[in-house]
């Protein structure tokens, strides 16, 4: 009996009902995945994308045991992290996350590489859930390089390492102390055979913080290992296993890059750097000019000591710390230098063999001239 063609109508209704709603069904499932916060990583250099502007990599470079990542909504967990190196040597792997560019691989949106010199602030904040039952640092790496490259290995790595547990230790060897960013540090300093290695070791772990990443950039500067017309290509926190590591996570990260030159406008400038030498002793007076055409509303002055001098006492300005890289901050009274103006601080110190003065200088990350 043949339908009639109200019920073949009817059919045919049915029937594409149906294929609507598998269809439907089939893109549902298709994207289902994706809508899932968490993406297990186990490929040796596979990564994933987070909060739709940073990248987490499993970064598995120094070994062929297993190590998984899963990431989530604001960083990553390593989830299996099988065998161990000896902790003479280099580490596993380096499982982060990053903005920037790593071996072509750039973050969503980055602004990165961006040169130095225009670069007047790189807020970030980073926290980290640690482990006992391995050996690792957690470290959280600065890379610059002479050009604005996306690829291969950049000229310095900073390294700052907010923890550490066993009996590992950075590249090189540790060069004295300093204060960067309101905290203490070690400095170790040395080259792995491929970049130069600049590290901070935190005297006792840091599980969260928030900080300039400029600070440290500008310590690379007045060190001699950077340049202010070199770029930085990426930020990466995450953690450098020997010994296991599952459980190690980063759980939340941020990274700002604010370009325009310095903080309040304009950072062209000239340093005068007069001093009165004695035996054993001197004192020095510097005098920073704004050569820009507007206001610096914030200053931070970037200079090395020579070996052998330390830093007694200071005034017209927070001076820290007393041997080293130096950073020379403004106080509240005099924050803020017009287009053509100065301000003056001084400091009085002690030094050993030959006096010298400072090799350069930088304003807010700006090198400046010689007055």
């Amino acid at each position: 009996m043949r339908p009639s063609p109200h019920h073949a109508r009817s059919a045919r209704g049915l029937i594409g009902a149906l294929l609507t709603a598998l269809v439907s069904l089939a893109a549902l499932l298709t994207t289902a995945p994706a809508a899932q916060a968490d993406t297990t990583i186990c490929e040796t250099f596979g990564s994933a994308t987070v909060q739709g502007r940073y990248v987490v990599q499993n970064n598995r470079w120094n070994t062929s045991q297993t190590q998984c990542v899963t990431t989530s909504d604001s960083g990553f967990r390593v989830t299996q992290a099988d065998g161990s190196v000896p902790t003479n040597g280099a580490p596993k792997s380096y499982p982060s996350i990053f903005n920037g560019c790593h071996y072509t691989n750039c973050s969503p949106g980055t602004t990165l590489p961006a040169q130095l010199s225009t670069i007047s602030g790189a807020p970030t904040s980073i926290s980290y859930n640690y482990v006992s039952n391995a050996v690792y640092d957690a470290a959280y790496d600065i890379w610059l390089d002479p050009t604005p490259r996306t690829d291969g290995v950049n000229r310095t790595e900073i390294m700052i390492w907010f923890n550490k547990v066993g009996s590992v230790q950075p590249v090189g060897s540790q060069v004295g102390t300093a204060t960067v960013a309101g905290r203490q540090w070690q400095v170790w300093s040395g080259n792995n055979g491929t970049n130069d290695v600049l590290s901070f070791v935190a005297p006792s772990a840091i599980s969260s913080w928030n900080f300039d990443v400029m600070d440290f950039a500008r310590q690379a500067v007045s060190r001699g290992l950077a340049q202010n017309s070199w770029y930085l290509t990426s930020i990466q926190a995450g953690f450098e296993p020997w010994q296991n590591g599952a459980g190690l996570a980063v759980t939340s990260f941020s990274s700002t890059i604010n370009t325009g030159g310095g903080p309040g406008g304009s950072t062209a400038c000239k340093v005068a750097y007069g001093t009165n030498v004695w035996q054993g002793g001197f004192t020095a007076d510097v005098t920073v000019t704004n050569t820009g055409s507007s206001a610096v509303d914030a200053w931070k002055l970037g200079f090395a000591l020579p070996a052998g001098q330390q830093i007694t006492s200071a005034w017209g300005a927070g001076v820290s710390p007393s041997s080293g890289a130096i950073t020379a901050s403004n106080l509240a009274y005099n924050a803020q230098i017009a287009p053509g103006g100065q301000v003056s601080f001084g400091f009085q110190g002690t030094y050993g063999g030959t006096f010298a003065k400072p090799a350069g200088f930088s304003l807010n990350g700006t090198s400046c001239g010689a007055a």
